[in-house]
């Protein structure tokens, strides 16, 4: 699926400069903060590190983009299959399976985009370089700590990613099902857009909370000291010292980020998925039927 993958390539070099700075903005320290706000962040990344600075780690979800659409797309098609019935519950629970599966892809990935967005802050050109690119990252945590250290967060991103995406299919399901979003429809492609940004709004806003203790615990170490034992401490820690406002942190940042970069990728993996049903369609009405009979139709959100 070039078309999907180009998309998705194009969403994350648009997201990425939000995402940048939203995970400094999560794991700051909160004695000695560096930043202000979401646009303080942007300005001061800019001004110290240049343009470049916001997409440093880009190379890891850039690595792992064909991959996580192939195993989403791929799994919540096949678990709709299997579930039989096209409802708004069976797309949450075909959504859940696909995050819980490409969990395994996603927690690595993430780690690397966040030691390599934390590394060398402030500095245009870092003096001293821990990792060369996010590969290197990812071997060197390896050699270090095995293949505990490159999972690491691995329970927060399962506990993200499952219920997020379970959101995300069903918010999609009901936004195209309430629009009417039909192969005639003029503003078909308005209401894709729409439906796809806020499926993505809607799955970040119910799983942030977790996201912030995700990026704290796998950015912890970075300075040379762990901070936090485990999930529970690390909850404790941050609520202790900055408040249940802490869950917060770089929430507009992600906002910002959530409904362009969705959008565009729900709205093409669909009208990608229609030109080929269509393609199949007509290719087989082409040709003589072996078999006549009435088709019942199933519902569906399309």
């Amino acid at each position: 699926m070039d078309l999907q993958n180009a998309s998705g390539a194009a969403g994350v070099l648009v997201g990425h400069p939000f995402d940048t700075v939203k995970v400094r903005l999560q794991v700051q320290n909160v004695d000695r903060p560096l930043y202000r706000g979401t646009y303080h962040c942007f300005q001061s990344i800019v001004r110290q590190e240049s343009m470049t600075g916001l997409y440093k780690g880009l190379g890891s979800p850039m690595m792992g983009l064909t991959f996580i659409n192939a195993i989403v797309f791929g799994v919540q098609g096949n678990a709709m299959r299997r579930l039989g019935n096209d409802t708004p519950l069976n797309q949450f629970l075909a959504g859940a399976a696909a995050g819980a599966l490409q969990s395994v892809i996603c927690c690595p990935m993430e780690l690397a985009k966040t030691r390599m967005q934390l590394q060398g802050l402030g500095e245009r050109k870092s003096k001293q370089k821990l990792y060369k690119n996010s590969l290197d990252c990812l071997v060197r945590i390896y050699r270090k700590e095995g293949i505990r250290g490159i999972n690491r967060g691995m329970v927060t991103t399962l506990v993200r990613e499952t219920p997020g995406f379970g959101i995300y299919f069903l918010t999609y399901d009901v936004l195209t099902r309430s629009l009417g979003c039909e192969p005639d429809d003029p503003y078909m492609i308005l209401k894709l857009l729409f439906a796809g940004g806020m499926s993505g709004i809607a799955s970040w806003l119910s799983t942030y909370p977790v996201d912030v203790i995700k990026s704290r615990l796998q950015a912890d170490g970075v300075g040379g000291r762990n901070r936090y034992s485990g999930i529970a401490d690390c909850v404790r820690q941050s609520v202790r010292r900055e408040g249940w406002r802490v869950f917060t942190h770089g929430l507009t940042s992600t906002l910002l980020r959530a409904f362009p970069v969705n959008a565009t990728t729900f709205a093409t993996v669909t009208l990608f998925l229609m030109y080929m049903r269509d393609g199949v369609v007509e290719d087989c009405e082409s040709r003589p039927s072996l078999t006549a009979g009435p088709q019942q139709a199933q519902p569906s959100s399309l």
